[in-house]
């Protein structure tokens, strides 16, 4: 029993972290229609100004976030702007070859800088330190990152779903022609769901350093698995982003405890069976 509470706990703070880092994946795929393989590469440079505001500025962790989060918006913006906005609407093909050589572009600059060393982002004692469940014990940081995948997810359905911002968004979606003939600034909206999909990269960038660790090419090592996180939980669905983690969370980790020499063998077979019966993903819907 214990071995299952464990692998219950480490598998729920796993699939939450994927969760925060590839929600904004999945926002972007299913919300604005846009293949953005250059997601990972903004998980990446928020956890570069982490820790970069913690070592060399002396910043405090929450503070590292901030500045994380809201300089990667920054940088992406203008990429927004000039490279993001020419492909909406166009053939995913060619979605997939603009933001993939985006990727390498990002990479290339980051080995440049930095150079190819893995870079941490400390926590503080508070986060560093463990609570004691009485079977087993668990960090903190683990339990702080469960906390943050729950509220990521209340309030992004909280945004789409019940404000006006959320239903702009899907207007434009739905038919962008007539949104702008009915006053909506469907640029703007675009561009504001752009920069929250990237504020979510860097927030689970930062968050996950942990478990995913920085370094120049984390872009492609996990673009694979924020993929696949979006197409087995439904492109644009919140509920079936999460679903989707906590599920292969639950298996990824199952493996790594049960039998660690098969790797990821069991992962991707999950990934194969649940598309298999669902093609639009867990909780996806027609287009």
């Amino acid at each position: 029993m214990q071995t299952i509470l464990s692998v219950a706990i480490d598998a729920l703070a796993y699939g939450m972290i994927l969760f925060l880092i590839s929600i904004g994946l999945s926002v972007t795929m299913g919300l604005m229609r846009v293949v953005n393989l250059a997601h990972g590469a903004f998980a990446m440079i928020g956890g570069y100004f982490a820790s970069y505001a913690m070592s060399a500025l002396g910043l405090g962790y929450g503070l590292a976030i901030v500045l994380a989060v809201t300089a990667t918006v920054i940088i992406a913006l203008p990429l927004e702007r000039f490279l993001y906005r020419r492909i909406y609407g166009a053939p995913e093909l060619t979605q997939v070859l603009m933001t993939i050589g985006v990727t390498f572009c990002i990479i290339g600059i980051t080995n440049y800088l930095f150079g190819p060393t893995l870079k941490t982002v400390p926590l503080p004692p508070d986060l560093a330190g463990s609570t004691d469940l009485g079977f087993r014990t668990i960090s903190n940081h683990r339990l702080f990152a469960i906390a943050c995948g729950l509220m990521v997810a209340a309030g992004l359905w909280l945004l789409f779903s019940r404000t006006g911002f959320g239903i702009k968004l899907r207007a434009v979606v739905d038919n962008a022609a007539m949104a702008a003939s009915l006053g909506v600034r469907t640029q703007w909206v675009y561009a504001a769901a752009f920069a929250i999909s990237v504020a979510l990269a860097a927030l689970g960038g930062v968050i996950g350093a942990e478990l995913l660790p920085i370094e120049p090419y984390y872009a492609l090592r996990y673009m694979v698995t924020f993929l696949v996180v979006v197409s087995v939980g439904g492109a644009g669905s919140i509920p079936g982003a999460l679903l989707a983690c906590l599920l292969l969370g639950a298996i990824e980790t199952a493996g790594r405890y049960l039998a660690p020499e098969y790797g990821e063998f069991f992962f991707y077979l999950a990934v194969i069976a649940i598309v298999s019966i669902f093609p639009r993903g867990l909780l996806g819907r027609a287009n």
